[in-house]
C-alpha cells in the first residue's frame, strides 16, 4: 500500500494532522496502537479528568441548598461511568469523522523500518511522509513502580474504584494539583509533596501563590521544597519518607505520582533510521518540524515544549499543510495554558519573571474580582486578572487570570495578544456588562 502521509498518532496532535492532510488532499492513513482513537487526551488525560473536575466542583459549591438542608452525597460509581460515557460518544464523533474523510485507521504497532516504509501488523506500507504523534508517559519512580491500584499514575488517578481516605500526591504540577482537587472535594485528606519552592513550575509567580492560597483554604496540604527519599507500602497503606526542614513520614491509602512526563520514541525504530534525539529524549526537530530524516516530522509532546493538547494539534496542522506545501509559520506566544482548579488559573504571552530576565522595560497592572460587579454577585470573588504591557509601545505581552472560568476568559486575551494589541485598544472594547470578562477590561485600563 502507498500513501502520501502516515500519521502514527491519534490523539490532539495526531487526528488533526490526518484530517488536515486529507483535506488538502492527500492519501492518508493513521496507525494507531491503542484500540481506540483519542490518545491520552481523549482516554486518560483532558477529557476524563475534566469531567471529574466539573462534577466535584458543582459538589463543592453546594454544602447545602437554597432552603439550608443539609448536603447530598456524591455517588462516585456513578461519576465514573458519567466519565466513560462522554469518553465513549467523543470516541464515536472521532471515528465518524475518520469515515466521513476517508481515512485509512490501522490498529497495530508501528514500525519505522525505513524513511519512506512503515510496518504495522506484519505489513509494510510505503509513504512519502511520516507524521509521528505518539505523545508521553507518565514518568514512574523507581522505588514506587505504578500499580494503578494503590500506587497510580495519572491514568490509575482518573479510574479509582472508590475515594481513598487519604491521598499522597507527589508533585505540584499542573496534573498533580489538578487530581488533588477532585479527591480533596470528595473529602480524601490530600497532602502534595514538591520538590521546588513553589507550585505549578513555569506560571507567573503571582498565579503560583494566589493558587496555593485558594487551594490551602479547600483543605490541601502542602510541602514544598521536600524531597522525596523513600516510599513502600505497608499493611495495606504507602509510607513515605520526605526531607523537609527535618526528616517525616507520612502515610496514605492512595499515592498519585505526578513528577512529570516523557516523550514515547521507543519501539518506533527512529534509532535505526537516523531520527536523532536531544539530550532530554525529545524528537530533535528543525522550524517546519523536520526530524534528522527530513521525511519524518515530529509534534506535540515528543518535541520540546510545553506538553499541551492545543500546541500539539497547532502543530499537527502546520505539519499537514508543510507537507502540501504550503508556507506555514508557527506563532507560540500566544498559546495559552490553563490549569482547571477552582479557581481555574490561565496565561497567555509572557510571565513577568521571563520579561524581568530580557531586561525589557514593562508595566503591570491587577485587577481584583472583588471589585466586579459580576464576580461579587455570584459570590466568587477570590482571584485576579494581571495585565502586562511594554512600557514603550503598551503592547500587550502577558495576560494571567485566577478567575473561575479563566479557561473560557483567557481566550480574549490570546486573540489580543496574537494581534499585537495595546491594552488601551482592549480595554476601550465594549466587553459585556455584567461579566467576569469586565476585569480584563479594567485591568488593562489601569495599567
Amino acid at each position: 500500500m502507498k500513501y502520501d502521509v502516515v500519521v502514527i498518532g491519534s490523539g490532539p496532535g495526531g487526528y488533526p494532522a490526518a484530517l488536515r492532510a486529507c483535506e488538502l488532499g492527500l492519501k492518508v492513513a493513521l496507525i494507531e496502537k491503542d484500540a481506540f482513537l483519542g490518545g491520552t487526551c481523549l482516554n486518560v488525560g483532558c477529557i476524563p479528568s475534566k469531567t471529574l473536575l466539573h462534577f466535584t466542583e458543582l459538589y463543592a459549591h453546594f454544602p447545602y441548598d437554597l432552603c439550608g438542608e443539609t448536603k447530598g452525597t456524591l455517588d462516585f460509581a456513578m461519576l465514573q461511568k458519567r466519565k466513560e460515557k462522554v469518553i465513549c460518544d467523543i470516541r464515536s464523533q472521532l471515528q465518524t469523522l475518520f469515515k466521513g474523510h476517508h481515512i485509512d485507521t490501522i490498529h497495530g504497532r508501528a514500525e519505522i523500518i525505513s524513511p519512506h516504509h512503515v510496518r504495522v501488523n506484519g505489513q509494510e506500507i510505503e509513504v512519502r511522509s511520516i507524521i509521528l504523534a505518539t505523545g508521553s508517559e507518565p514518568i514512574a519512580l523507581p522505588f514506587l513502580p505504578f500499580d494503578e491500584k494503590q500506587v497510580v499514575s495519572s491514568t490509575g488517578g482518573l479510574a479509582l474504584e472508590k475515594v481513598p481516605e487519604s491521598m499522597i500526591v507527589i508533585g505540584a504540577g499542573v496534573i498533580g494539583i489538578e487530581l488533588a482537587s477532585v479527591y480533596a472535594r470528595l473529602k480524601s485528606k490530600v497532602t502534595i509533596i514538591e520538590l521546588a519552592a513553589s507550585i505549578c513550575g513555569g506560571i507567573d509567580s503571582s498565579l503560583q501563590k494566589g493558587l496555593l492560597t485558594e487551594l490551602k483554604k479547600q483543605g490541601i496540604e502542602f510541602h514544598l521544597s521536600s524531597r522525596l527519599l523513600s516510599g513502600k507500602v505497608e499493611e495495606g497503606k504507602i509510607t513515605v519518607q520526605i526531607q523537609t526542614s527535618q526528616e517525616l513520614k507520612l502515610q496514605a491509602e492512595v499515592v498519585l505520582v505526578a513528577v512529570g512526563r516523557r516523550p514515547l520514541t521507543k519501539n518506533l525504530g527512529l534509532e535505526q533510521v537516523g531520527v536523532n534525539l536531544d539530550p532530554s529524549g525529545h524528537v530533535a526537530v528543525n522550524s517546519t518540524f523536520q526530524s534528522s530524516v527530513p521525511s519524518i516530522y515530529a509534534i506535540g509532546d515528543l518535541i520540546d515544549g510545553p506538553m499541551l493538547a492545543h500546541r500539539a494539534s497547532l502543530e499537527g496542522v502546520a505539519v499537514a499543510e508543510i507537507i502540501a506545501g504550503k508556507k506555514v509559520s508557527v506563532e507560540y506566544m500566544s498559546l495559552p495554558s490553563v490549569i482547571y482548579t477552582y479557581p481555574e488559573a490561565a496565561s497567555c504571552g509572557m510571565t513577568e519573571e521571563e520579561i524581568k530576565k530580557t531586561g525589557r522595560p514593562y508595566k503591570a497592572s491587577i485587577s481584583f474580582l472583588k471589585a466586579n460587579p459580576r464576580a461579587y454577585a455570584s459570590q466568587e470573588t477570590d482571584g485576579f486578572v494581571k495585565v502586562i504591557v511594554d512600557s514603550k509601545t503598551a503592547v500587550l505581552l502577558g495576560v494571567h487570570i485566577l478567575a473561575p472560568h479563566a479557561s473560557e476568559l483567557i481566550s480574549i486575551a490570546m486573540v489580543a495578544i496574537h494581534e499585537r494589541m495595546t491594552a488601551s485598544e482592549l480595554g476601550k472594547l465594549p466587553f459585556p456588562h455584567p461579566t467576569l470578562s469586565e476585569a480584563i477590561k479594567e485591568a488593562c485600563l489601569m495599567v
